[in-house]
């Protein structure tokens, strides 16, 4: 994480006046000692970054700045350094003890100009009155939160705050299989034409794997898995990758050559949706279930159920035959995720192919801040069938996530 390129991290610039707690928010944000905290004004001097993971969002960048309202041509330096904090700021928080005047007015015209997103931080909401102007930013449609450093359920909301307005075209400006496979590389799509599979075309994900291959200028192939091993033996060069359906891993995988990089659909889309890392780490789990624990499987959208359902049927038989028949699976679907999730030792989400990344993060986070792992169909049936070391083939970080889980 330590070695992402500053262009690749969510900026975040904190901003507010001396003295109200943003190097204290910094802090607990962190877990860390990042910016010194004193109850003199001003203690803050130059810009102070901290580079972090902030999951399930990703690796990103928060820098700690002088109060706007420092004085003395000292102090102007030091607002001259922190203005061109804007120059690099992805979203602000603007943190404020209550007041809301001449210097909380100039970040947020600042900030509009530039059309950077932020979010107004009532800090020391523990000793400090913030109802009237809490209304006053709502009532602006302003994004707006209360929080206390002592408070740690008041700072995971600040973090899931962060998430719901972070700039979409962090979240979403991303390829599913586009930075895989070289220029010219050559792909096979495992594709089974079942039951959930529309009639007359393709389900989302493979249309769109297919689609991001094409604007990378690269090729594939198209089969089902009784076609797999003839069209292997038809190309003059084996394919750079192997794509399937996560129903199909287990077969898939004994006819695909070890040489030959083999993933899947559904885990494709853990990173392209949501954060791969920490789902490999859900998956992990799964090897220590018992047959008394609890496991949530959720489906981002409402379907008829099929006679085979991966989600009602498949999985949770694969699951049992593993861990035990007594074991207890609760299956929801669409907007039916639970604010409690501390009945679950499991949560296994879908694809999501129809949400967006901020929708899943937004559920990984919530999983994370009560502990609860997550992880997604595909990892998780790879996982089931023995499968996912080679699986995350593509993803170095990953399977060392999962070779050392």
């Amino acid at each position: 994480m330590q070695k992402t390129p500053k262009g690749l991290r969510l900026h975040i610039g904190i901003f507010g006046r001396r003295n109200v707690g943003k190097s204290s928010i910094i802090n607990a944000i962190t877990h860390q000692q990042v910016s010194i905290v004193s109850d003199y004004e001003g203690t803050t001097t130059d810009p102070v970054e901290k580079a972090m993971e902030m999951l399930p969002l990703g690796p990103v960048m928060l820098i700690d700045t002088a109060g706007l309202d420092d004085e003395g041509n000292l102090g102007e330096l030091r607002v001259q350094k922190t203005q061109a904090v804007f120059d690099r700021c992805d979203l602000a928080l603007v943190v404020t003890d209550g007041i809301w005047q001449r210097y909380e007015y100039e970040i947020e015209d600042e900030l509009n100009k530039r059309h950077i997103p932020w979010i107004a931080v009532l800090n020391k909401a523990d000793i400090r009155q913030h109802q009237q102007l809490e209304d006053r930013l709502k009532t602006r449609k302003i994004p707006v939160i209360r929080v206390s450093v002592s408070d740690a359920e008041s700072i995971e909301g600040l973090k899931l705050k962060i998430i719901e307005n972070a700039p979409s075209d962090f979240l979403e400006n991303r390829q599913i299989i586009g930075d895989l496979i070289p220029e010219n590389g050559h792909v096979i799509l495992v594709v089974p034409i079942d039951k959930e599979a529309p009639k007359g075309r393709l389900i989302l994900p493979q249309v769109q794997t297919i689609r991001d291959i094409l604007d990378c200028y690269a090729t594939c192939s198209i089969c089902q898995e009784p076609q797999l091993k003839s069209m292997l033996e038809m190309l003059k060069q084996p394919p750079y990758l192997v794509v399937t359906d996560s129903q199909a891993f287990g077969s898939v995988s004994q006819i695909v050559p070890q040489n030959i990089m083999l993933t899947g659909f559904s885990i494709l889309f853990a990173r392209f949706k949501g954060e791969l890392n920490s789902m490999v780490k859900g998956a992990a789990v799964i090897s220590s279930l018992r047959p008394t624990d609890r496991v949530l499987i959720a489906e981002a959208c409402t379907h008829h159920p099929i006679q085979d359902d991966i989600g009602r049927v498949k999985i949770p038989a694969w699951l049992r035959k593993k861990v035990g028949q007594e074991l207890k699976i609760d299956v929801l679907s669409g907007s039916d995720f639970p604010q409690d999730l501390s009945p679950y030792q499991l949560i296994i989400h879908c694809g999501a192919c129809m949400w967006t990344r901020r929708q899943v993060l937004a559920r990984q986070y919530r999983a994370a801040a009560q502990n609860i792992p997550m992880t997604n169909y595909g990892l998780a049936i790879a996982a089931l069938h023995g499968i996912l070391d080679r699986a995350l083939q593509p993803f170095p970080e990953a399977l060392e996530i999962w070779k050392s889980s």
